[in-house]
């Protein structure tokens, strides 16, 4: 393996990804920008045809560096699969979504590995960043590449290298976010070590595969625990009529022994809603009841209701009922910054409102049309007079896009799920 080490060194090893979303896409950049010949792969071949024309489909990436890489020759895409023989490195980015019974769903991984298995030839490097339980790479990953003949050590390199990135941060992106990286022997962590290194500011080499798969869930199971905690202290706080917005602001001026998270109207995206079912999936086949964990998920899962019922009680007020008031919804994407509705709790929360006979419609500079769970809804502009003829604004997602002003000061009735409306106070203003 010391040849594919000198190979990576020398910004000579040609380097696949397979899957080209918001894991696969910056990190297939970040290998070009680095110097190595890059190729992504996609069965969605929309995606194939974007890059191959320079042109971005994830708001962290613009057209313009997409262009420059694919003009210098140093990215390409394709959905042949066969490609991967002529690769020296192929990282595995593929969705790792959950069964509607909340088990570990692994059939893109699978599939990606099943293709891998078809082109693997000796002095590859395989590495697995899907999220997934604790065990995944050596269980399912290893034994499935095995079985071409080929050993995991000696004939070829596998390792797992969680990934971290949180579409919409300016701050943090692929380069400057520590990789943590894991092999299935000690020489497969160096080949993995050895790649990152070239294009990753700082990369951190565990024990073992098992550790590294671990130590994502560890840290998307703490942000959803503790968001959990804060949600149950903000609808406790409302029982007790307390504002949980200044709860928060004075209790973060401690310089110790305190971070803040802030309630919402649930969880989304591809992470926090899913990664702690996949290490409460995997405990119990241990034998080991994680109590603590799914508690905290039953607390976020419980976030869209509350807000629903936040809104029938807003409407009360003002002698409505939810059934045939017009609602109008600020975001659905399900995180500020974002273009991705996945898990977002808004459209849990408009599908609620729905079924109680609401008439819906909403905003989102960044999704310009719902067309699924039985929604055809487009986003309509903020500044057309329309929210001073509606019933109720929910603001579901602060997008900084928005006019918040023009909001409190329009809006007959606005309940405020994210505490967009910092510091504005108004009768027609409900916060969570």
């Amino acid at each position: 393996m010391q040849t594919l080490i000198d190979t990576i060194r020398r910004r000579e090893a040609r380097c696949g990804i397979i899957g080209l979303g918001y894991v696969g896409l910056p990190l297939a950049l970040e290998f070009a920008r680095a110097g190595f010949r890059t190729t992504g792969i996609d069965v969605d071949t929309a995606k194939v045809d974007r890059i191959r024309s320079g042109r971005s489909y994830i708001v962290d990436v613009t057209d313009a560096e997409i262009a420059m890489q694919v003009e210098a020759g140093r990215l390409t895409a394709t959905s042949d699969f066969a490609a991967i023989r002529d690769l020296d490195t192929i990282n595995i980015c593929v969705p790792t979504p959950l069964r509607k019974t909340k088990d570990p769903d692994l059939t893109f991984v699978v599939s990606a590995v099943n293709e891998i298995r078809r082109y693997l030839r000796r002095g590859q490097l395989v590495i697995l960043e899907s999220t997934t339980y604790p065990g995944t790479t050596e269980e399912v990953v290893q034994p499935a590449l095995e079985a071409s003949g080929l050993e995991v050590g000696r004939d070829f390199c596998l390792a797992f290298s969680p990934e971290r990135i949180d579409p919409g941060n300016a701050s943090y992106n692929t380069r400057n976010i520590p990789k943590v990286v894991g092999g299935v022997t000690a020489r497969c962590t160096e080949v993995a070590q050895a790649l990152y290194e070239q294009c990753v500011d700082q990369v951190v080499p565990v024990s073992s595969t098992r550790v590294a798969e671990m130590v994502k869930l560890l840290e998307n199971t703490f942000r959803s625990v503790n968001i959990g905690l804060v949600n149950e202290i903000a609808l406790m706080s409302n029982a007790l009529g307390i504002d949980v917005w200044e709860v928060i602001d004075a209790a973060k001026t401690k310089p110790f022994g305190f971070m803040a998270f802030y309630p919402g109207p649930g969880l989304g995206g591809h992470c926090i809603p899913i990664d702690p079912f996949y290490l409460s999936w995997k405990a119990k086949i241990a034998g080991f009841e994680p109590r603590f964990i799914e508690l905290a998920g039953h607390i976020n899962e419980s976030m869209p209701r509350f807000v629903v019922e936040k809104v029938t009680d807003a409407l009360n007020l003002h002698r409505k009922s939810v059934r045939g008031s017009h609602i109008h919804v600020l975001g659905v994407a399900y995180k500020a910054g974002v273009n991705d509705i996945r898990e977002s709790p808004a459209l849990n929360v408009m599908r609620l409102l729905h079924d109680k006979g609401a008439v819906l419609s909403y905003t989102d500079p960044y999704i310009p049309a719902i067309r699924e769970d039985g929604f055809s809804l487009d986003s309509l502009p903020l500044r057309n007079g329309y929210l001073g003829t509606v019933d109720c604004v929910v603001i579901l997602t602060n997008h900084r896009e928005f006019d918040y002003g023009y909001v409190a000061k329009t809006a007959r009735l606005v309940v405020d799920t994210r505490n967009a409306l910092r510091g504005v106070r108004a009768d027609n203003i409900i916060r969570l």
